[in-house]
């Protein structure tokens, strides 16, 4: 398998670098396609590299971006689409959710080669299998506002009511910490929690009925266990907690592809900025610079 520095040496010396590296990532692509039998669609993000950009999370643009990569596949053949991404916004993930399953009739397989988080996990959950190697991490699926877990919002002014009943002059205190907050902003943590768990609730038992939702809901949304929505949850701890999780080590040529094709995107979001790419395993490919317009391909 070529590591990162072995790809990076190829596409560097050639006399045309990124047509070089196009070139390898076809070949990984229909090379994981040619293994599995089934149809390969990545999605990545460049957030390690340009975290506040834009177009980094999921976002209804996305939609266009499946559209594009679905278009004229065989989709009797199913999905593994092969995840990257720090998760963004819960209404585009449901909707996109909602189209990837009807478009393959639910054979939808995660595959995950270094990190999907948050709305990502969520994603990965929708599947019937989530393909995970060592390497692999999926995160907690504890919704943010403004950049603040909901349930902590919730549980720290469950603490200030508790404080203010048993202490009545601890409320001056209180007060200036939660009047810096907009009037309707708990109820919106509130209700953004639970859409959250519901969705999760909801395509965990579409793929496994049997499941102990609880065990799910105290490692991925029990932000008290998890600590912070950054956390990274391993294959083992994934496997654990009764997600549905294969070995990518179980199959040496796929995860000699999907690790060779994951350095090429690493490489690629180097070269050209990218905020976003989405690609098939026939070349369709929607890209998004970070810092330019979006290129045509």
């Amino acid at each position: 398998m070529p590591g990162w520095s072995d790809i990076f040496e190829q596409v560097n010396t050639h006399t045309q670098p990124l047509a070089k590296l196009t070139e390898l990532r076809h070949n990984y692509l229909e090379c994981i396609s040619t293994i599995t039998g089934r149809n390969v669609i990545t999605y990545y993000s460049g957030w390690l590299k340009h975290p506040g950009a834009p177009n980094v999370d999921i976002n209804d643009n996305d939609k266009n971006a499946f559209m594009n990569a679905i278009h004229q596949l065989d989709r009797t053949k199913g999905l593994d689409l092969i995840l990257h991404t720090p998760g963004g916004e819960i209404a585009a993930t449901e909707s996109i959710v909602a189209y990837l399953k009807k478009m393959f009739n639910n054979d939808i397989r995660a595959i995950v080669p270094q990190i999907s988080m948050s709305a990502g996990t969520m994603i990965a959950m929708s599947c019937k299998e989530i393909i995970m190697g060592h390497q692999s991490s999926l995160g907690p699926i504890d919704p943010q506002l403004n950049g603040v877990a909901c349930q902590t919002v919730i549980d720290e002014f469950r603490r200030a009511v508790s404080e203010v009943k048993s202490n009545p002059a601890s409320l001056g205190l209180w007060q200036k910490i939660y009047g810096k907050l907009n009037p309707t902003f708990l109820t919106a943590c509130e209700d953004t929690l639970t859409w959250s768990e519901t969705l999760a609730t909801k395509w965990i038992q579409e793929v496994n009925p049997n499941i102990d939702i609880n065990v799910i809901k105290s490692t991925f949304l029990d932000h008290k266990n998890s600590y912070s929505h950054a956390r990274h949850i391993s294959k083992e701890d994934c496997r654990q907690a009764g997600l549905n999780i294969v070995d990518l080590e179980a199959n040496q040529n796929l995860q000699d592809s999907v690790l060779s094709l994951h350095h090429c995107y690493m490489i690629l979001i180097d070269m050209l900025d990218v905020s976003k790419i989405v690609e098939n395993q026939e070349g369709k490919c929607y890209l998004q610079r970070a810092l330019l317009a979006k290129q045509p391909t």
